[in-house]
């Protein structure tokens, strides 16, 4: 009996460090993951004290290693079996969660992205168009929005090929995206086509904001090409349309799109790169 209990009170010890061992694999997997930030530091405390842990379950092995006898010395290590367990559980279950948030993540940007442009789809333009429309006329808040089309951008194609074109509207996407506002929602209408909504932004202050997106645009150089018959650095200028929903006014999203559309069709008609504003 005395040597059944032995071995059963020193295997469950041996046990239940063993596992906490392996429960510092998820804890070093989820801690990669997680950005830098406070969550991370807390994960790398927790990793500190599964390591205390460790060290207290092979010195409490260590120090009673010939002094169990009864099944009473079951209790201890059963309990640091159970512990060991609970960690092991809740670590993988952590790692599980956080792998699972970011397939998730990823399966949202996906729908709601344009995977050439880097900028929201128009599935996702049309809900929040709606959105923001519904919004502003609750709360009386103006609403503006910028239908951008690159100029002859078929001749970009036809002369420097498909690739080229495609790399155009990915750098015009990022450039975008980095002269915005954080709250305005940069999104493909369609081709070459870009919408901007800017929530409680007056006509006037959208149109100041067209205008300086429009210059930005012509003064970089908005792609590379290695095609012969193409420059190195090529420069694109845009023509925009700007609409807007005065406060109080009610309207749908047709009517404020059909808006931006006539108006960039008259700067089209102007002679492109420029900005026209509905009145």
């Amino acid at each position: 009996m005395h040597n059944l209990t032995f071995f059963i009170v020193n295997g469950l010890v041996i046990g239940g460090t063993f596992i906490l061992a392996i429960a510092l694999f998820p804890v070093w997997k989820l801690t990669r993951q997680l950005p830098a930030g406070t969550a991370r530091s807390w994960w790398k405390v927790l990793t500190a004290l599964i390591v205390f842990f460790i060290c207290g379950y092979s010195g409490y092995a260590y120090v009673n290693w010939w002094n169990s006898s009864s099944l009473s010395d079951l209790l201890v290590p059963g309990v640091f079996l159970g512990g060991a367990v609970f960690v092991l559980m809740v670590c993988s279950l952590s790692l599980k969660t956080v792998v699972d948030l970011k397939r998730v993540h990823v399966l949202e940007q996906e729908n709601i992205s344009d995977p050439l442009m880097g900028i929201f789809n128009r599935r996702y333009l049309d809900r929040r168009l709606k959105e923001e429309l519904l919004r502003s006329q609750r709360y009386h808040l103006p609403l503006a929005i910028l239908l951008l089309d690159v100029d002859r951008f078929k001749a970009i194609n036809d002369t420097c090929g498909h690739q080229t074109g495609d790399l155009v509207l990915k750098k015009l996407g990022q450039l975008m995206l980095a002269i915005v506002r954080d709250i305005d929602i940069v999104a493909r209408y369609g081709g070459e086509e870009v919408l901007v909504i800017m929530p409680n932004t007056s006509v006037t202050d959208a149109a100041a904001s067209a205008e300086r997106l429009r210059r930005i645009i012509e003064e970089t150089p908005i792609a590379t090409s290695e095609e012969e018959d193409c420059h190195q650095a090529v420069r694109i200028t845009v023509s925009i349309g700007v609409a807007g929903l005065r406060s109080g006014q009610e309207t749908g999203p047709g009517s404020l799109l059909a808006d931006a559309d006539s108006v960039l069709y008259q700067a089209k008609k102007e002679g492109r790169n420029r900005v026209a504003v509905c009145s």
